[in-house]
């Protein structure tokens, strides 16, 4: 070590004095001298002892005072002036130790100590009050440097100490400061492995014991040091040597004896080294065989009632759904129940490793040590959470296996004025059935058990739903092909909805909600006798029938749209339910839609769907399930109404295949539980993860539109194409007629720029079908604004990209198997035929210079509140990638920003901070992508509305409804109608040149933010922090972006051809 000269100064202190002197006799190095320096040692403790000023001119920067005692320390061979100086370095680190430790370190005092530990330790025996000096100086050291693990791995100091506190563990004086440095050491993954190998573990399960209120300081280190000795590779070895159960034994006699919970730290530090033992298989099979689960279990129920021991739960919590044996869904196949033949499979496609697996092998429980992140068991203030709305619900009577459809026309269907209804009506209810012997030729109505025709009194609610009509509705059915050629309808489809007036507020969540659910969850395991695990419904065995003792509820979802595969009873009023996945695909499950009845008015049932996918969900934060009741219907109450409290989203012990996980291990499905209340008796309740929106209710509703076109509506419907399923895809074209057929009224027709518009090409997304219908009504209404706005585009419009998936109860995927919105960039003309002709329609269209000014593909979103665009920007995505190109190299007109703005002015339910304009690579092949890059479309947007509800605007802290979706529609259109404003005429006719200046200016670019988002620069979490951490990337997996289909054998506006047809201008 380097012996600096310190300056000798008339005014020197007496501390520097003495200091001068100590650095004279170090060079002299003397044996004579140890006398001299002790006593010199001496005065400067006494001074540092006394005086806070001598402290500070040690340690003043250009002193040297510090590299002087380190210097003595190094070269001293005297025992007593070891001991001074190491307690002139207790005084100087324990007061202001900060900086002073950091001068410390970096004078290289660190290696100093060590050295001296391990020098000492070789005469046994040692010193103790030298041990006690040296390790009261390292725990304070070892904190502040980085590099202390390494340093006293390498000088051989690890074990020294480790033996210190074997032969004193009576000594609670020296073994304190032991063991704050073996934590210090343990910090370090290689130390603390080498700790374990060495003993370590044995040696404080020594010290830990039963509870003692006596040296809990030591036990809390203890605990502290256990807790990182027994992760990693040191956990086999605690479970080899039968540890757990010890810890467990140990934790229940404190639970037992801390009654007035003074030592909360101790006991969630014995949590915390039991967690880590059971990171791993062979522990947490200890931790089964140990009885773990009853003793955590019942430990953390007498905690429930004190809120401060939340801790002490949250971590048995963890603990114990971590150890829950984990299971394979009770399911034959995690394959959908249903399978639709493919003209061809390609070869490395999803469907064809679908298909290819063996026999058994499609769902395997994982048994992998490869544990994923396990989310934090803490509930907090923040959380929100469903309150009960106390929906009414009722039963469902199914007909009579010797019933036999009737025909069409033998139902007769009577309108009583609302409100009048028989109370005894719904008793007499069948359900409505299609004939099963020829797809869609006839449709039964409800029958009553002598045979006869029953009456169906059906609410009159023509005046609130001019597009529904139950009678066309149960046409449209007819026509309809579904693959497991569904015999049902829904009474909500067949009835209607009508938008209540009740605003439904957001609802936060009872505080411990979803841990009182997974201790009920666990209760399964601890009282497994309690469980009746009756199936009361299953598609995978339909030929065997249920039996039913009048107890159980009745479900049903063979219906357009309906998904359950089964329902267990779990409890007396329990349910857990498991979702289809899509056809041809063996997850995605997300969507679902069934029917309850049988159910007692007044008592609490609850339901776990227990298949669920996605990591977290807006079920944690204020979304409600939706139910609607027949009994309300019929009173004249015909609504989706959000219902349902104690509802809560979380990972459950049922394990995913990694073939269903993309190839992830460890996997586990989710939970969704909610509990209803259902008000009537002998009631059939529909509950829907959000508003159903059928294929049929669009074939009704385009009918009904039609009929409300006039003189001034241009309105033309065509089939795009077939569907695999044999579905035709409804286009349609929507524009004002011209003035009259003279040629500057029909040149200014064809000149009309063109906007495309679709929606639904994921099909559990039916919010973004009630914002299509809000679309539509508005261009078929009478309304100035309207006429306006057709005069000024031509519309081509999709409103279901996806029908077989709609019809067939998908969330995501049609009869392929795959996701159409990830398909735009190389689609198949007989595998995605909708996507296929869509494309080849916006080829055609750009081919003939009539490149849509706008495409917007219309989706919902689950796990982001409100509306919102994704668009296309070259120069914001260079900016989030961090791509090496000057920003000044890039010209782009901020065109692509202006509709997003102009919402954001106009709609109460958009927001414009949770855009984003950033093309992501995983987005390449979705239609917002593709029809930007590829057709040259700068306006390329999908617009995603929530499924949940608003947290800012005029609906802040509501849940969204159909009448808000619908206007979210309707002011989309008044958005294109201003829009047309800020385009210039040459862009009007070019769709490639850059706008005037007036759409720059509406749009301020110096109000454009830093980048911080790794996905857009004004997406932030929308949420509190929560159990589990919600991924809100600014394109979640439902972003979807589906669009336009071809031009197969479509008539254009444009064309002259077109208005040789008489009924086209008729």
């Amino acid at each position: 070590m380097n012996k600096p000269k310190m300056a000798a100064e008339k005014s020197a202190s007496r501390v520097l004095v003495l200091l001068s002197q100590l650095e004279r006799l170090n060079e002299e190095h003397k044996v004579s001298d140890n006398d001299a320096i002790r006593q010199i040692t001496g005065k400067i403790l006494h001074l540092i002892q006394t005086q806070e000023k001598t402290r500070k001119e040690v340690t003043s920067k250009g002193s040297g005072g510090m590299e002087v005692i380190l210097s003595s320390l190094e070269n001293t061979q005297d025992l007593q002036t070891t001991l001074n100086i190491l307690a002139i370095l207790n005084e100087l680190l324990t007061v202001g130790g900060g900086r002073r430790t950091g001068v410390f370190v970096s004078k290289g005092g660190t290696a100093v100590l060590l050295h001296l530990l391990v020098s000492s330790s070789k005469d046994p025996p040692a010193n103790e009050e030298l041990m006690l000096h040296i390790h009261s100086l390292l725990g304070k050291v070892g904190l502040k440097d980085r590099k202390f693990g390494v340093k006293a791995r390498l000088n051989g100091a690890l074990n020294v100490t480790l033996n210190l506190v074997k032969h004193n563990l009576q000594n609670y004086k020296l073994l304190l400061p032991c063991l704050q440095v073996l934590r210090v050491y343990s910090s370090n993954l290689v130390n603390a492995v080498s700790l374990g190998k060495s003993g370590a573990l044995e040696i404080m399960f020594e010290i830990i014991g039963p509870f003692s209120k006596k040296s809990t300081t030591l036990l809390k280190y203890v605990m502290s040091l256990l807790c990182v000795c027994s992760s990693g590779m040191n956990a086999r070895r605690a479970v080899d040597r039968g540890h757990l159960p010890t810890l467990l034994a140990i934790y229940q006699d404190w639970h037992r004896n801390d009654t007035r919970h003074r030592h909360v730290v101790i006991r969630k530090s014995i949590l915390g080294c039991i967690k880590n033992l059971t990171n791993i298989k062979l522990g947490r099979k200890a931790f089964i065989d140990a009885n773990g689960m009853r003793i955590l279990y019942n430990t953390s129920t007498e905690c429930l009632s004190v809120r401060t021991l939340d801790p002490l739960v949250n971590t048995s919590s963890l603990i114990m759904r971590k150890c829950f044996p984990k299971n394979r869904l009770p399911l034959p196949t995690i394959k959908s129940v249903f399978h639709h033949l493919l003209p061809h499979i390609p070869a490395g496609g999803p469907v064809a490793q679908l298909y290819n697996q063996p026999p058994g092998v499609d769902d395997v429980v994982d048994e992998s040590d490869e544990n994923e992140a396990t989310e934090v068991d803490t509930e907090n203030d923040t959380e929100y959470e469903e309150d009960e709305t106390g929906q009414k619900t009722q039963d469902l009577l199914t007909p009579k296996s010797d019933e036999s459809p009737l025909e069409l026309d033998s139902i007769s269907i009577s309108k009583r004025p609302e409100g009048t209804a028989d109370p005894d009506l719904v008793c007499s209810l069948g359900r409505l059935v299609l004939d099963a012997g020829v797809n869609g030729d006839s449709v039964d109505g409800p029958q009553e058990e002598g045979g006869e025709q029953a009456v169906l009194e059906v609410p009159d609610t023509a005046a609130l739903l001019p597009l529904h009509d139950p009678d066309l509705y149960l046409e449209m059915v007819k026509s309809t092909r579904s693959v497991p050629a569904y015999t049902e309808v829904a009474y909500p489809d067949y009835f209607g909805h009508v938008a209540l007036n009740l605003r439904e507020p957001i609802l936060e969540r009872v505080y411990g909600v979803q841990r009182t659910k997974i201790f009920q969850d666990i209760e399964r395991l601890i009282h497994s006798s309690d469980i009746l695990d009756k199936v009361v419904y299953d598609l995978d065995n339909q030929s065997c029938p249920v039996i039913d003792n009048g107890e159980s509820l009745k479900f049903n979802s063979k219906f357009e749209s309906g998904n359950l595969r089964k329902a267990v009873q779990v409890r007396k009023f329990e349910y857990d339910l498991i979702l289809n996945s899509d056809i041809n695909s063996n997850h995605y499950h997300q969507w679902f839609y069934f029917e309850v009845g049988n159910m007692r008015p007044g008592v609490r049932y609850r339901f776990n769907i227990i298949n669920c996918e996605k990591s977290n969900s807006q079920f944690n934060y204020g979304m409600q399930v939706l139910m609607y009741s027949v009994q309300d219907a019929i009173n004249g109450s015909p609504h989706w109404v959000r219902t349902g409290s104690d509802i809560c989203y979380y990972k459950n012990h049922f394990s995913r295949s990694s073939i269903a996980a993309g190839g992830q291990k460890g996997k586990s499905y989710f939970t969704l539980t909610f509990t209803v209340t259902f008000q009537h008796k002998d009631d059939v309740c529909y509950f829907a993860y959000h508003y159903p929106y059928t294929y049929s209710m669009l074939k009704m509703h385009l009918q009904k539109l039609s009929a409300l076109r006039t003189a001034q509506i241009y309105y033309r419907q065509d089939d795009l194409c077939e569907t695999l399923g044999g579905n035709s895809c409804p286009l349609l074209t929507i524009t004002a007629m011209p003035e009259s057929s003279s040629n500057d009224h029909i040149s200014q027709f064809k000149s009309r720029p063109v906007v495309f518009l679709s929606a639904r090409v994921h099909p559990g997304e039916t919010n973004s079908s009630w914002v299509m219908k809000g679309t539509l009504e508005f261009l078929m209404s009478c309304s100035p604004q309207a006429q306006s706005l057709r005069e000024s585009y031509i519309f081509k419009i999709i409103p279901m990209l996806n029908p077989d998936g709609v019809i067939n109860g998908n969330h995501r995927c049609s009869l392929s198997g795959e996701d159409l919105n990830r398909q735009w960039q190389s689609p198949n003309a007989e595998l995605h035929p909708t996507i296929y002709h869509a494309k080849s329609l916006l080829q055609y269209l750009r081919a003939t210079g009539r490149t849509p000014l706008v495409f917007c593909d219309y989706h919902g979103h689950s796990r982001k509140k409100n509306v919102f665009m994704y668009g296309c920007s070259i120069k914001e995505t260079v900016w989030q990638t961090n791509v090496n190109t000057s920003t000044c190299e890039l010209h782009e007109d901020l065109g692509y920003r202006t509709l997003p703005k102009l919402l954001s002015q106009m709609a109460p339910v958009f927001s414009l901070s949770s855009c984003s304009f950033v093309v992501e690579r995983s987005k390449e092949a979705t239609a917002r992508v593709v029809v930007w890059r590829e057709i040259g479309v700068q306006r390329s947007y999908t617009m995603e509305s929530t499924l949940c509800g608003c947290d800012q605007g005029k609906y802040k802290g509501l849940q969204i409804g159909t009448s808000e979706l619908e206007e979210m529609g309707a002011q989309f259109c008044l958005a294109l109608l201003r829009l047309r404003r800020f385009t210039s005429p040459l862009e009007l006719h070019n769709h490639n040149s850059h706008p005037l200046d007036t759409e720059n200016d509406l749009i301020d670019t110096r109000s454009i933010p830093n980048i911080t988002s790794p996905t857009t620069y004004v997406l932030e979490e929308d949420e509190p922090a929560f159990l589990e951490e919600v991924d809100y990337s600014a394109e979640s997996n439902d972003e979807n972006d589906p669009d336009l289909q071809d031009n197969h054998a479509l008539p254009d506006p444009n064309s002259d051809s077109e208005f040789s047809r008489q009924d086209s201008l008729n």
